[in-house]
């Protein structure tokens, strides 16, 4: 398995439904998705001054971020995005 180093976060990528709750039909669109899974986290944070500071996510959070922020990689068949801790928005 992939482990991330330092900042980064392993995210597995949830795809954005295609249909809104009311039934409206979205057009495809090819931007990269904006929310995933977190397989994967480094054990601390390094902070500037130098001491170590526990992650804001674990294994399992549901995350949201920067559309444009993740580094796409492929490991045994499957698609995982990179992304670095502070470009992470929010989580479910």
């Amino acid at each position: 398995m992939l482990k991330p180093i330092e900042d980064h976060v392993l995210v597995e990528p949830i795809e954005q439904e295609s249909t809104t709750k009311s039934g409206i039909i979205l057009p495809d669109s090819k931007e990269k998705p904006n929310k995933g899974k977190v397989i994967a986290v480094w054990q601390w944070l390094i902070l500037e001054n130098g001491q170590r500071s526990s992650m804001d996510v674990s294994e399992g959070d549901i995350v949201y971020f920067s559309t444009y922020s993740p580094d796409e990689v492929e490991f045994e068949w499957k698609k995982y995005l990179i992304i670095k801790h502070n470009s992470i928005l929010a989580k479910e």
